[in-house]
């Protein structure tokens, strides 16, 4: 086996090695009731002032608050302006729109003034909370996304109580396949397009019906972004409507125009897939969008299209992307787009001309998110590197990526982190993989550590180069944290991310990741009798796999997994996905379901595994997690199953729940191998 490797900086004094910190503090999961984080950047049209969300954990309150900062472009006067989030600059800089709660606790759109006065006027006063805003170019207007409550279509009949009577029942009635979705429970509604006078008013509704007027993948309403035409006149957006799904296992959306007057929509794309996220050009003339072409595979390469404003010409600039294109952008002289792409366990910002050709604007080892850009060329996003988390920075044409901001530099002062090393190896089938090694702070290559070895969700995702907060907690613990990107992972092209297509998990995605484990293993440093092993959603799925393939590990951390995938097409708010797992539905080929669920495993599991799911999860549902909780009880295989209060999917976005995780995994590791004074 070939192994490639090499060290990523984390800023010039870790370069002094360890030894040099063996007084020092290390990173503990109670720095995470201060940690903060920057997102959504966006600059002014002078190009002088940046504003961003700023997200805080609240430690009082257990939840993160978000606020709206600005900062000199040069990084001075660094501001709080307001609590809120989507912030927007004007067309003419003079004011900013943005989304925060009013009196009754209720999301509402504020625009504030940017002068010295700084006067706020709450806009909109409606009973749907916005979710996106952007304003019209001509800047007497704002474009909004709300969802509008709808009842269902079945009007039954039947007898009501008594006028007055203290009623006790009741009923929910579901008619779409698509009924729930994670982190908002059932959607009792559709999301349309409306707009308000920028000096406040009566918003207009200008989309109606049993549609949403956003993309959905599998179900899931995404919220994506909408543009203004030049002129103020329309607004276009990606939807399944507005005729509404003809068949709501076969997920399409299209790219659309409305006007505002009339409120009249023209549907501008012909050709059927998932497309989303639209950009009209300066000149008001092209549409470009990204998405996927409809497949029978669960993953395809992701294109990048443009269409006339008029419906014509519609076309593939590139469908030879790595991964897809992250929110796109028209150069100032509308010939080429500007995105974020995501490949190899970076991010960077690439440039594509409207005749295909892409090129990088930044490279490097980091992930540097794309957000906003001035009609000059200067970008804004986030910045993460292995030695920091989500910063504002700023990036020139010619591709020097500035930090603007060490958001939690006063937490990290002092502290040690983990060393981290990227690696690529070689698997089965010729295929090479990457993944990276975290080793504890004060680490000798001539002892032996603990390995904690992390899987991804998706499966189609990408473990990168950004800040990870839990793996070097657990490197500070003591352990050799491992994380990799098996096939499936996206970033490295349709072949390799396919490669797990209908036989996911399988022999594939297993291999590659015990090569990683055995890279690790053969330098000699790692205790083979203290390896463990766990992954949230996609990393619980094959978490739960690994036990039952192999008996390497001495302990599992299964966290929001897949266990029956029959069971679970019934049960998750992604339902297309569901049942288009594998290429036949469950009733014309049960074996291959049953080939590739967990739960058939159990029988050869005797690696002790700790579940944990949250108990609002609706995208891999506890259910999952008590199949395989009670088939191990069965089996005789320590078990224990641990229902997170007030998580949707994932088990730490709460606070307090991220203390919880942490320990929970830690505790149930260290009692494997058990010995006579522990507790199983």
């Amino acid at each position: 086996m070939t192994i490639i490797s090499r060290l990523i900086g984390l800023g010039a004094a870790l370069w002094l090695g360890a030894g040099v910190y063996a007084n020092s503090d290390v990173l503990t999961a109670k720095h995470w009731l201060n940690w903060e984080r920057a997102a959504d950047a966006r600059i002014a049209p002078d190009g002088d002032t940046i504003l961003y969300t700023r997200s805080r954990v609240d430690a009082m309150k257990d939840r993160w608050a978000r606020e709206i900062w600005a900062m000199d472009l040069d990084g001075g006067r660094h501001r709080f302006v307001t609590n809120g989030s989507g912030v927007q600059w004007s067309p003419s800089g003079d004011r900013i729109a943005y989304i925060a709660a009013d009196s009754d606790g209720k999301p509402q759109i504020f625009v504030r003034y940017m002068d010295a006065e700084g006067s706020v006027s709450q806009i909109t006063h409606s009973q749907v909370p916005p979710s996106i805003l952007r304003w019209a170019p001509d800047g007497q207007s704002i474009a909004f996304r709300a969802r509008v409550p709808a009842d269902p279509i079945w009007d039954y009949g039947g007898e009501k109580l008594p006028k007055g009577a203290d009623e006790r029942g009741g009923a929910t009635i579901v008619d779409d396949l698509h009924f729930r979705q994670d982190r908002v429970g059932l959607l009792k509604g559709y999301d349309h397009l409306f707009v308000v006078p920028a000096d406040g008013g009566t918003a207009k509704q200008l989309t109606s019906g049993r549609w949403h007027t956003s993309a959905r993948f599998s179900g899931i309403v995404t919220n994506s972004p909408f543009d203004w035409t030049p002129d103020s006149t329309h607004i276009v957006f990606d939807g399944n409507g507005p005729e509404g799904d003809v068949n709501e296992a076969e997920l399409t959306s299209a790219i659309h125009k409305i006007h505002v007057e009339t409120a009249e929509i023209t549907t501008l794309t012909a050709q059927t897939g998932n497309w989303g996220g639209p950009v009209v050009s300066p000149d008001g003339k092209t549409v470009a969008y990204g998405g996927q072409l409809v497949t029978v595979n669960t993953y395809n390469q992701d294109e990048v299209r443009a269409v006339g404003i008029d419906g014509s010409n519609e076309r593939v600039i590139t469908d030879a992307l790595p991964n897809g294109a992250g929110p796109m952008r028209f150069a100032a002289n509308g010939r080429s787009l500007i995105f974020s792409l995501a490949a190899e366990g970076d991010i960077n910002v690439m440039q594509l001309t409207l005749n295909g050709r892409l090129s990088a604007v930044t490279k490097g080892d980091h992930q540097f998110a794309l957000t906003d850009m001035s009609d000059e060329g200067l970008m804004v996003g986030r910045l993460s590197t292995p030695g920091h988390d989500w910063d504002l920075a700023v990036a020139e044409r010619d591709g020097d990526i500035r930090r603007l901001t060490n958001l939690n530099g006063d937490i990290l002062d002092g502290v040690t982190l983990g060393s981290v090393e990227e690696i690529w190896y070689d698997s089965s089938e010729n295929t090479r993989v990457q993944g990276w090694i975290i080793t504890p702070p004060d680490f000798d290559e001539s002892k032996t550590y603990p390995l904690a070895f992390f899987i991804h969700g998706g499966p189609h995702a990408m473990y990168g180069v950004n800040f990870r907060y839990v793996m070097q907690v657990f490197a500070a613990k003591g352990y050799v944290a491992l994380y990799t990107n098996p096939r499936g992972s996206t970033g490295y092209g349709r072949d390799f991310a396919n490669a797990i297509d209908n036989a996911y998990p399988g022999q594939r995605d297993f291999d590659d990741l015990m090569a990683g484990v055995d890279v690790v293993v053969n330098r000699g440093y790692i205790d083979t009798e203290r390896m463990y092993v766990s992954g949230c959603s996609g990393g619980g799925v094959l978490t739960s796999w690994v036990v039952g393939n192999t008996d390497r590990f001495a302990a599992a951390a299964s966290r929001c997994p897949v266990i029956n995938w029959i069971s679970f097409a019934g049960q998750a708010d992604i339902a297309a996905w569901s049942f288009k797992r594998f290429h036949k539905p469950w009733w014309e080929d049960t074996e291959t379901w049953l080939k590739h669920s967990p739960l058939m495993r159990a029988p050869h599991t005797v690696t002790p595994t700790l579940f944990i799911t949250g108990d609002k999860d609706l995208r891999t549902p506890i259910a999952q997690a008590e199949e395989m909780f009670a088939a191990l009880k069965m089996v005789g295989t320590p078990t224990r199953l641990v229902a997170m209060h007030g998580e949707y999917h994932g088990t730490s976005s709460i606070p307090s729940n991220m203390l919880r995780t942490i320990a929970m995994m830690d505790s149930w590791f260290r009692s494997y191998p058990a010995t006579d004074s522990q507790d199983d």
